[in-house]
């Protein structure tokens, strides 16, 4: 490995116009495949193997041409002080959107308030449903336009007027946080490299990588379905370990020229040895967002995938265009230790043996390691209790901010008619061979409203040809309480007890029903995706540091890491603590989506920073170090770089936290604090002081599994053997001119 990737290296150092020219042409190759793509928009939600998915389907196949699939919006208008919604003004206006609404191209139907019983008790309160023809990833613009124009034209009467549902679902925004994360990290760079040139060189590659990947998505996004959170997070993810990778390489780019190496060689040391380790550190990433299919979730497979891609890209860009582009730069990238003119350079680099910050915290925790881990452990465990209180639920119109207007329509609704009413259940009933189907509806409506915390269960509604109804039931919480959650499996224990008696199927779906299957389902995954993505870790692992304890050692601290994090966001997001620092307006149960996705993304980083770290540790003891002198040097060479490394990615991470979109906002915030717990308490405190304690026990592997692996070599000691063997050649070519 470490051979092959030396002369990559420096075939790409070389050959520099030739690699530069192949990177160009990609990124303007995709970049025009965007720009001829249609926009896109939300993807289409599908959970296969679900009770609400199976509901879905049944409609679309028992009721066509009921747009089931389509977008909806609900107009809400609301009395102005003193005045009903059935005074002759207001109902007119009413009656008139209604008609306005219904002229659109796309629109299937809108329903009269006044006739389907959409007027509230008191009388203030009334809305309009509209049923499109499209999804809302499909609605053209001009038709959303229309919606805002007809309550716009509803509000100049006198109306307060609301819009909820999806076809007003915006492409969710990151804001200006993300351009101040970008900026945060150039200024690490700028620290770490001591070069304006060295610094903007890890930038400038990320983005190449970024945008190779994002403009691909972007191009595939209307073919594959992509919604558009999804170049977000790739975005998000690749900016982060591109920028890393790249950091990586010029900084051990930098080390070789300090030893005396010429450039075309130091760029080949630099990709062979650092190379390595992104090579390895990226197939876990890899690794753990592909494996993120084994939920069976479409949406998220598309997502996991489509970032791995893009980590993909960052990897082979590090591996080929970094050296490519320090061959441009030639001596402008100076060697470690010196800084260029312009922040004081001239200087002359430190000397050798003094110790930097690095080597003397791992001495620190060398002589003190069981006490530094005892206080790590407890510090992420305090962090970690939140976790315990842990809701999953999907975001709603409830969730989003009170400024917008589908927040505003949700809180009128529920004062209106009951929160439950912004969460109705769709009830299914297929009698297909009943005797008499519209009994069995009866019977079905009967006993659902025998139940507990029902406020409505509106008359079954067959189909054309009788053999199916849907049943509408109003809850009486809001659709997120365990109270719904509590109903939905209440519903179908009834419907169980339904079909054993008279052989018809009760299935209970819509978006609160669908809600509540997706969290189930992500619960029932969480643990099979643990082991598959951790254990195909491990056994990588196992591979590059040739050793059992340190990959169990590795897996067991991201574990603290995740528990870490995952309390960090219940507090937050659940709790409320902190809450208007990180922009939360609406606290709530944490997504459904982020416990396992957060799961594959930090393990992926948390190997990147073990990988870096650790094989210089192991580099240093292959080269006949002690254990404990191993860990200091390691952290001499490396500790200085990966927290930088872990300072750029909680910059990037966190200028997601300004999205408007709750799920990235989120998973922006859990992403920081992760990276935040891994590389500063575990990577960098209860990594070496774990290896301080074990001494050379924690580098033991059997002798049969020592034989039985592949060595792929990332300490470099094979170009190593190449030096001494060089050597060897030069003392003989002395010895025959003497």
């Amino acid at each position: 490995m470490a051979t092959f990737l030396y002369r990559l290296g420096r075939f790409s150092f070389r050959k520099r116009h030739v690699v530069a020219l192949f990177w160009v042409a990609l990124l303007a190759l995709a970049g025009a495949g965007a720009a001829g793509a249609p926009a896109a928009g939300n993807s289409s939600f599908s959970i296969p193997g679900t009770e609400a998915q199976k509901a879905f389907d049944l409609l679309e196949e028992r009721f066509p041409g009921a747009s089931a699939d389509g977008a909806t919006a609900r107009v809400v208008f609301k009395a102005p002080d003193g005045e009903k919604m059935t005074d002759p003004g207001n109902k007119s206006t009413v009656l008139e959107t209604v008609d306005e609404l219904s002229g659109g191209a796309e629109v299937a139907r809108v329903t009269d308030p006044y006739r389907t019983g959409g007027v509230s008790q008191d009388g203030t309160i009334a809305y309009a449903s509209v049923t499109y023809k499209v999804s809302g990833m499909e609605l053209e613009e001009s038709t959303r336009e229309a919606l805002e124009a007809a309550g716009e034209d509803a509000r100049d009467s006198g109306l307060t007027v609301e819009i909820g549902g999806d076809a007003l679902q915006a492409i969710p925004e990151t804001g200006s946080a993300e351009i101040i994360g970008i900026g945060v990290a150039a200024v690490v760079l700028v620290i770490t490299l001591g070069s304006l040139l060295a610094a903007g060189l890890p930038l400038l590659t990320a983005i190449v990588g970024v945008g190779i990947g994002v403009a691909t998505i972007t191009a595939l996004a209307s073919t594959l379905d992509l919604g558009s959170t999804t170049s977000i997070l790739a975005s998000m993810i690749g900016l982060a370990v591109g920028i890393d990778y790249a950091l990586f390489v010029v900084s051990r780019y930098r080390a070789e020229l300090a030893e005396g190496r010429e450039r075309e060689e130091a760029a080949g040391r630099a990709v062979g040895t650092a190379g390595s380790a992104v090579v390895f550190a990226g197939l876990t990433v890899v690794i753990a967002l592909v494996g993120l299919s084994v939920v069976n979730i479409p949406m998220l497979t598309k997502m996991g995938i489509a970032a791995a891609g893009t980590v993909a890209v960052a990897v082979l860009i590090a591996l080929t265009l970094i050296p490519a582009v320090l061959g441009y730069a030639g001596r402008r990238v100076r060697p470690a230790g010196e800084k260029s003119k312009l922040l004081g350079g001239g200087r002359a680099k430190d000397k050798a043996d003094r110790p930097n910050m690095g080597s003397r915290w791992a001495s620190f925790v060398v002589r003190r390691p069981l006490a530094v881990l005892l206080l790590g452990i407890v510090g992420l465990g305090a962090a970690a209790v939140p976790a315990g209180s842990l809701e999953l639920g999907l975001p709603d119109d409830g969730s989003q901010p009170t400024s917008t207007t589908q927040r505003r329509a949700y809180d009128l609704l529920s004062e209106g008619f009951g929160p439950g009413f912004n969460g109705p259940l769709v009830v299914v009933v297929d009698a297909q061979g009943s005797d008499d189907p519209q009994a069995v509806f009866q019977q079905a409506g009967d006993e659902i409203k025998a139940l507990d915390n029902v406020v409505n269960v509106a008359p079954a509604a067959p189909n054309k040809t009788g053999d199916t109804a849907t049943i509408t039931v109003i809850p009486d919480a809001k659709p997120s309480s365990v109270t719904t959650e509590n109903l939905v499996h209440d519903i179908r224990a009834a419907g169980a007890d339904l079909k054993a008696d008279t052989g018809a199927e009760v299935l209970v779906t819509g978006a609160t029903a669908m809600n509540i299957d997706v969290s189930q389902k992500l619960n029932d995954a969480l643990l099979p995706y643990l082991v598959l993505v951790v254990g195909l870790a491990f056994l990588l692992l196992i591979v590059v540091f040739r050793s059992i304890l340190v990959p169990l050692k590795a897996a067991l601290g991201f574990l603290l890491s995740v528990l870490a994090a995952l309390g960090a966001v219940v507090a937050v997001y659940q709790w409320g603590w902190l809450s208007g620092l990180m922009g939360v307006e609406e606290t709530g149960p944490i997504m459904s989506m982020m416990p396992i996705f957060m799961v594959g993304v930090v393990f992926g980083l948390a190997m990147d920073y073990e990988v870096f770290l650790v094989t210089r540790i192991r580099e240093a003891h292959v080269h006949g170090e002690k254990p404990s002198q191993a860990v200091v040097t390691g952290f001499r060479y490396s500790a200085r770089v990966v927290t930088a490394a872990a300072v750029i990615m909680i910059a990037v991470f966190s200028g997601f936290i300004g999205s408007s979109d709750s799920m990235v906002k989120m998973i922006g915030f859990g992403l920081a604090i992760a990276v935040l717990f891994d590389a500063f308490v575990v990577r960098m405190a209860i990594v070496p002081a774990v290896l301080a304690l074990l001494g050379a026990k924690a580098w033991w592997l059997p002798k049969w599994l020592d034989r039985a692996l592949p060595n792929v070599d990332v300490e470099g000691e094979s170009l190593a053997v190449h030096d001494r063997a060089a050597d060897k050649d030069d003392e003989d070519k002395e010895l025959v001119r003497a």
